[in-house]
């Protein structure tokens, strides 16, 4: 076996990793970019955890083929990849806010598990809030019967202390 084949081996076993390994993935279509943007890019990209490579397209298909992620075979054109390991929606809003600033990056697809999702899809997904603001708006639906029972218990007795304030203040001013 050549060199360069075991190279190309050893990238797609790499990028098979990172698929396996990523909760989401989005491919974006990076021309156009500057040096500089790519770099602003990358920088937001690693504060939130998130890994981004520039690949190619018919490696990050092998890789796909290989765990079981159909239609990633029709990529075109210059291609990178943003892994999220911990908030599959992290990359997408990311993107996304770039996209808006500087209309210059293009979404091709996303992969979310082990499912490939079109661009609308990718865009669906950056509209979910992060799993902490999920966990807070569950808890508040769960505390509001709570609170509700709470105010209904605490009702007659609010009803009996104003009513016995009412005769004292009527007994005080006769």
């Amino acid at each position: 076996m050549s060199a360069n084949r075991q190279a190309k081996e050893i990238v797609v076993s790499e990028i098979q990793e990172k698929l396996e390994k990523a909760k989401s993935a989005v491919l974006i279509d990076y021309i156009g970019l500057t040096v500089q943007e790519v770099t602003e890019l990358r920088n937001q990209f690693r504060a939130a955890g998130i890994e981004y490579k520039v690949l190619k397209n018919t490696m990050i298909s092998r890789a796909a083929d290989l765990i079981g992620i159909s239609g990633l075979e029709n990529l075109s054109g210059p291609t990178a990849v943003a892994f999220s390991y911990t908030d599959p929606t992290a990359g997408a809003k990311i993107i996304l806010d770039y996209q808006k600033k500087t209309r210059k990056t293009k979404i091709k697809l996303g992969v979310l598990g082990k499912t490939m999702i079109s661009a609308e899809g990718v865009v669906d997904l950056s509209k979910i809030p992060s799993k902490e603001v999920l966990i807070a708006q569950l808890l508040g639906v769960l505390n509001g019967p709570a609170r509700g029972f709470v105010t209904v218990l605490s009702g007659p007795a609010r009803g009996l202390v104003t009513a016995l304030n009412a005769i004292k203040n009527q007994k005080e001013s006769a």
